[in-house]
């Protein structure tokens, strides 16, 4: 799908990732820890009820979105998502630019060809990051409130006009 011309001009005209991705990177790590933990145990509440996620029980996942220089360390405890301290290592990374993530999320692109492409890239205990990423892709995309779907298609498709705009 092609991008039109006012999403061309309003991708070209936005600062560098970089600096998009600075007020991110000064909020406050409690509020972001609140923030991301409430979303994501809302929304995988059944899955982590189910215990899908129990690979990830003790262990850690982090998630780097190299352009926007944002990094997040994720683990379970009590079948729960707990966002880790910044300072933790993680034992497998995902890895890519923020245009990917969204095309991801968006379910534009398929999670195999981005990491065949290596636009998306799995460091470290490659277990924990293909079973996570596996697990991701089975999600029902149906299940997803529809004002979700229609915000994560619409972000997904400004994803390929940011990569048609920079590459």
């Amino acid at each position: 799908m092609t991008s039109t011309p006012l999403a061309r001009n309003i991708a070209r005209r936005l600062p560098s990732p970089q600096h998009v991705g600075w007020p991110l990177r000064v909020l406050p790590w409690p509020i972001q820890r609140g923030l991301l933990e409430k979303l994501l145990n809302s929304h995988f509440q059944a899955l982590l009820a189910a215990g899908e996620f129990d690979f990830l029980e003790q262990r850690s996942l982090g998630v780097e979105v190299s352009d926007l220089r944002l990094r997040w360390v994720f683990g379970v405890r009590d079948r729960r998502l707990e966002l880790l301290p910044r300072r933790h290592a993680a034992e497998a990374t995902i890895r890519g630019r923020g245009a990917e993530f969204l095309l991801l999320l968006g379910r534009l692109e398929d999670p195999d060809t981005l990491f065949f492409q290596r636009r998306l890239e799995v460091t470290g205990d490659t277990t924990i990051g293909l079973t996570t990423r596996n697990l991701l892709d089975r999600l029902c995309w149906e299940d997803l409130p529809l004002a979700l779907r229609i915000l994560l298609n619409r972000a997904g498709r400004f994803g390929q006009t940011l990569r048609e705009v920079r590459t």
